[in-house]
């Protein structure tokens, strides 16, 4: 399985994978979650897109990405059995984290319509065990069988494009893609907006 984001997350260490994470959560102005045995932190573009991270205390995590304009947006089929099959593979205490648990802007709910029992949507299932990141079985079997680019319509590619992992992470580097996106009307806009990225990165040092 070849893909570059992926190749950089598998070898970014844990610890800066979390400081990532925090400092996108803080720029998207997520509220971080405490759930039994984890920590919450996620990413969205405000436009349907979200990548979720649960990090465990014993030092596992649980990676979830979404695009709603992928083939994988199954909350618009309203699929409970598909998305729960996306699920396979990982660990027990993994899903619980997000199985029958209250929905939230990035993460809305399935509901199974014979048990009433729910569970977070998810285009993309990630997770780490401690040593190695791994591509949930069901995810994988399912785009196998229906000839789909995973990293892709998974939103991996997309969301965690942001997270800069493989290249620097740095008030500028962020500053810099602001400015290639046609953020700042002139210097002093942008310098202002450096000013603000340098306090999110120092909290989160």
């Amino acid at each position: 399985m070849s893909n570059a984001m992926w190749d950089a997350l598998t070898v970014t260490s844990l610890a800066e994978i979390r400081r990532r994470a925090a400092v996108m959560d803080d720029l998207a102005e997520v509220e971080p979650v405490t759930v039994p045995g984890a920590r919450r932190l996620a990413w969205n573009d405000r436009g349907g897109q979200s990548a979720v991270w649960y990090f465990t205390e014993d030092g596992r995590v649980l990676l979830l990405t979404f695009d709603h304009e992928s083939q994988l947006n199954l909350y618009a089929e309203d699929e409970f059995v598909l998305q729960e099959s996306f699920f396979e593979g990982v660990p027990d205490s993994l899903v619980t984290l997000v199985r029958d648990r209250p929905e939230n802007y990035e993460s809305l709910n399935l509901t199974d319509a014979t048990t009433g029992r729910t569970i977070h949507y998810a285009g993309g299932v990630f997770w780490y065990d401690g040593t190695r990141w791994h591509v949930s079985d069901g995810l994988a079997e399912y785009c196998r069988r229906e000839d789909l680019d995973l990293f892709s319509e998974s939103g991996f590619d997309y969301c965690l494009d942001a997270y800069r992992f493989g290249r620097d992470f740095t008030p500028e580097s962020v500053a810099a893609v602001r400015e290639d996106d046609g953020r700042y009307e002139d210097d002093e806009e942008k310098e202002a907006d450096l000013a603000g990225l340098r306090e999110v990165f120092d909290r989160h040092r």
